[in-house]
């Protein structure tokens, strides 16, 4: 995910930014609410992370200003300010969570990773294209070089849960809870049997190969292979 972090406090930005990069993000830091501002308007992040208390604007009046630009970008705000006051002001400006300060790092990695599922759940991409593959997301039709592909209802959903983020790796137990509502037993090969068959539509007669295997761990689809 790319993130944009707002807050003046050195320490605890430096401890975040290096946490969430070993977690594979991409981070891009402001340290006052002007730049804050500024960077959130123009560029495009998967989550915001905003403090309150913020030289130049505070982070409600930040958050209110991204919102008002029309941006709908998850917007976590962090603030020593605990009080239900604080929390109900962060909502009441347009954050979709608020941590106070302080905070165990695991919780807010898994508030994010919360955030940015629950959005993308409610974005619809009209078309999904990765190389030569297109993806109706309207029509649940699918092509290859422009030849149609006829999948299985279920087929389509995994291709589509994988294509929306290309080259991320799923693992099997992902793709279970995603299309199927909960995991199989171990040992269990539902999940391969369906890959090898979207695998043989969309894979077999075409280039480059767009489903990757990566062996102890799951599934990936991307036009480079993970």
């Amino acid at each position: 995910m790319k993130i944009l972090i707002v807050d003046d406090d050195l320490k605890l930005t430096s401890f975040i930014r290096m946490g969430l990069e070993d977690h594979g993000h991409n981070i891009i830091v402001a340290y006052d609410g002007v730049q804050g501002e500024r960077i959130a308007t123009t560029k495009v992040f998967d989550v915001i992370i905003l403090d309150v208390m913020l030289p130049g604007m505070n982070g409600f009046e930040l958050c209110k200003r991204i919102r008002n630009n029309k941006i709908k970008t998850p917007v976590l705000m962090l603030s020593s300010l605990d009080s239900t006051t604080d929390k109900v002001a962060g909502f009441d400006h347009g954050a979709d969570d608020y941590l106070p300060k302080p905070f165990d790092f695991t919780e807010l990695l898994v508030r994010i990773k919360a955030l940015n599922r629950r959005y993308k759940d409610t974005v619809i991409e009209p078309m999904i294209c990765i190389a030569d593959l297109e993806i109706d997301t309207i029509s649940k039709s699918v092509y290859r070089s422009k030849k149609k592909i006829q999948l299985t209802a279920r087929e389509y959903k995994i291709l589509e849960f994988l294509a929306r983020e290309p080259g991320k790796v799923f693992e099997r137990f992902e793709i279970a809870q995603k299309i199927w509502g909960f995991s199989f037993s171990t040992g269990t090969n539902v999940i391969d049997v369906h890959i090898n068959a979207i695998r043989k539509k969309i894979d077999q007669e075409f280039t480059p190969k767009l489903i990757h295997t990566v062996i102890g761990i799951g599934y990936s689809l991307n036009d480079r292979k993970p």
